[in-house]
């Protein structure tokens, strides 16, 4: 089992805290599990954790209802869709590629109502408050936002309090996911690799009821399992369709539950049709449907099939998505990636910005889009530049403490009490920081990595 974090390995006295920029870098160095948190990645230290104000992070603490009742309706909407009450074409797209015995499974009437326990929003700080750019059920990067949390918080106690979610919130909120009576495995199947030493410093620190095991192979028994691996990493996971069926009938708890609609992006999409309006106004409450408008950039799900001749794609005013391939650079403050179910649907890897792509790339990325339809649906969403912000990070190189500019992805990590439904743990807020000239915001070793603080000068 890991030891709790200290600052004070060998130097300092309990009741010091390092009082300065390298002692402080250097404490969260030697702090840092042997080993690491993800497989062979890095990035640059700070001493400081990202400040945000008060007001920006009360915003944080109502969103996570928010996005619990979007499930909620996203999960009604489909079920609807699939009865009739609703047009079914809504759940024929979201179902596109998914083979026949995981839908099956996903339909068990036992898993009608269950709902993904963990809610990790990406979110991109602009000027004007966040754009939502995608919202992720199966996250990585908990046991780092644990870790950091805790980290930070050791190295100023008197500011430890400042810590959004506090100095465990992170661990209390993971605990609070599943009951612990029987034990408790993290599931991560080689896929998910890169995360498994964050997962294995969180299990450590959770104590003795928790342990992480390999997906591939796993049976499923009396404990209650936390599934860290993608539903389309199915093929590579014999027996994994078990697990989903233990869980129907009742026989183990788990999170999150194999539905594979719940994961798309187009969900995105489908919030903004305006046929649907007045189904999501009452399946969120009128004042939740308007506050999640300001934060959802405006998306299309790009369907190649034809509409009337008298009729145009709401504000993109054309016919046809193939239309896009001629938009200009000044026209194309758009985004393209692939809506789920893909080894291409995380980590940025089917990210297509427009306005940062030559017009042969941003046609290529759009044909591809519209080919696969049929398997594997796309998402046009627009794009919203993230505010600069400014924040101290360490230069190895030249061994002193520098100021990046750059924009920044908030990555706030809800958790849904087992035990209480309704009650929604903000546990932290992961801060990436990336330089100013990378329009895609995600973890890179040029980019600082550190927890969100409360502080009344903050963004």
């Amino acid at each position: 089992m890991y030891a709790p974090f200290s600052v004070t390995p060998n130097r300092q006295s309990s009741t010091t805290a390092p009082d300065t920029d390298s002692a402080r870098v250097e404490a969260l160095r030697q702090a840092m599990p042997a080993e690491g948190m993800f497989a062979e990645k890095a990035w640059r230290w700070s001493p400081r954790p990202f400040p945000l104000a008060p007001a920006t992070v009360k915003r944080l603490e109502k969103l996570g209802n928010r996005l619990w009742r979007f499930q909620r309706a996203a999960n009604g909407i489909y079920h609807r869709s699939r009865k009739g009450t609703l047009p079914r074409w809504i759940a024929e797209t979201l179902d596109r590629g998914k083979p026949a015995e995981l839908l099956e499974v996903a339909h068990d009437a036992g898993l009608r109502e269950a709902l993904p326990r963990v809610i990790r929003p990406d979110l991109i700080l602009t000027e004007n408050g966040f754009a939502l750019t995608e919202l992720d059920s199966v996250p990585g990067g908990i046991g780092l936002t644990a870790w950091l949390g805790e980290a930070y918080a050791g190295l100023d106690p008197a500011t430890a309090d400042s810590i959004v979610g506090g100095a465990d919130g992170m661990l209390a909120g993971f605990r609070s996911l599943l009951p612990e009576e029987r034990g408790v495995d993290i599931v991560v199947s080689r896929e998910s690799a890169d995360y498994r030493p964050e997962m294995e410093w969180l299990a450590g620190r959770l104590g003795e009821d928790w342990d992480v095991v390999s997906a591939e192979g796993y049976r499923p028994g009396s404990r209650a399992v936390y599934r860290f691996f993608e539903l389309f990493d199915l093929p590579n996971l014999p027996g994994a369709l078990d697990l989903a069926r233990a869980h129907a009938r009742g026989a183990l708890e788990m999170t999150a539950p194999f539905k594979p609609w719940l994961e798309e992006k187009a969900w995105s999409a489908l919030f903004w049709l305006r046929p649907l309006r007045q189904v999501w106004r009452r399946e969120l409450r009128d004042s939740h449907w308007r506050r999640l408008r300001e934060i959802i950039p405006y998306s299309w799900l790009v369907n190649p099939e034809p509409i009337p001749d008298h009729a145009v794609i709401p504000r993109l005013e054309i016919q046809d998505f193939a239309e896009l391939k001629r938009f200009s650079q000044s026209e194309r403050d758009l985004v393209l990636k692939i809506s789920g179910f893909s080894e291409l649907a995380w980590g940025s890897r089917s990210v297509n910005i427009g306005s940062d792509q030559s017009q042969e790339e941003w046609a290529s990325a759009v044909d591809g889009a519209l080919a696969t339809w049929d398997r594997s649906p796309w998402v046009l969403q627009e794009f919203h530049k993230g505010r600069l912000v400014r924040h101290p990070f360490w230069n190895d190189a030249r061994g002193e403490l520098e100021t990046m500019e750059g924009r920044v992805r908030l990555c706030p990590y809800y958790f849904v009490d087992a035990a209480h439904p309704k009650r929604i743990r903000l546990g932290g807020v992961l801060a990436t920081i990336c330089p100013a000239d990378k329009k895609i915001l995600h973890g890179m070793s040029e980019a600082i990595l550190v927890p969100c603080a409360v502080d009344p000068d903050g963004y």
